[in-house]
C-alpha cells in the first residue's frame, strides 16, 4: 500500500512538491525551518524527536493508522515522498534541538503534571536532550504546543489514535478528568518552569 499511495497523490500534487531540491522545504512551510511548528497551534514540534519515530508517524499517516484530522495537507504531503525522502526528513528534524514552545502555562498545573509525568510517561517519553532520546519508546513531549499535544492525547484516551504500545493505553486509562490538562501545563512549560 505505500508504494501506490505515492504515486496516486503525486498526480494530485504539484510537481515543485515532488522536484523540490531540498524534500523538507514542503514540510518547512507547516512545521517551520526551526522544526517548531510555525504559527497553526494544531501543528506539532517536530524538532528533536528521533528519526525512527518520526518516520514511523509519517508511514502511520500514509497506511492510515493516523488521520488527517485537522490537516488533509499533512497525508497528500508525505503520501507522495519516497522511502528514501522519508528518511531524509526524519533525519533532517532529528537533527534540530528543540525549544520551549513559549506558550502560557499554569505553574500550578505543570507543577501538578510533572508528577503526572513521572508517574506515567517518563520511563517512555525522555526530554529531548536526554542522551538515551533515540532508544525511547516514546516521543519526547515537552515543548510540545499544547492545543496539539491535548488534541492527541485525547485521541489516545478515546482510542481515535492506535497506540503502537499496549501499556500506553493502560496508563491513559489511568489518568482522571483533569489529569491531561495539567500534563500539558507541565510540557508547555518546558525551559521556562525550574
Amino acid at each position: 500500500m505505500k508504494k501506490i499511495i505515492p504515486l496516486v497523490l503525486s498526480l494530485l500534487l504539484p510537481a515543485s512538491v515532488l522536484a523540490s531540491e531540498s524534500t523538507w522545504e514542503v514540510c518547512d512551510e507547516c512545521h517551520g525551518t526551526d522544526g517548531m511548528g510555525g504559527g497553526d497551534p494544531m501543528v506539532p514540534v517536530v524538532a528533536g524527536i528521533p528519526a525512527g519515530h518520526i518516520e514511523e508517524s509519517i508511514f502511520a499517516y500514509v497506511d492510515g493508522a493516523r488521520l488527517c484530522v485537522n490537516a488533509p495537507r499533512m497525508c497528500e504531503t508525505v503520501a507522495a515522498l519516497s522511502e528514501s525522502q522519508v528518511a531524509q526528513v526524519s533525519e533532517y528534524y532529528a537533527k534540530m534541538v528543540r525549544g520551549s514552545s513559549g506558550e502560557e502555562f499554569d505553574i500550578v498545573l505543570a507543577a501538578e503534571g510533572a508528577v503526572l509525568h513521572q508517574k506515567y510517561c517518563a520511563r517512555c517519553h525522555l526530554p529531548p536532550e536526554d542522551e538515551h532520546i533515540a532508544y525511547a519508546i516514546g516521543i519526547p513531549l515537552e515543548g510540545q504546543r499544547s492545543k496539539y499535544l491535548l488534541f492527541a492525547l485525547e485521541t489516545y484516551r478515546t482510542g481515535d489514535r492506535e497506540s503502537l504500545v499496549e501499556k500506553m493505553d493502560e496508563k491513559m486509562k489511568m489518568l482522571k478528568d483533569g489529569d491531561l490538562n495539567k500534563l500539558v501545563n507541565y510540557y508547555s512549560s518546558y525551559k521556562l518552569f525550574d
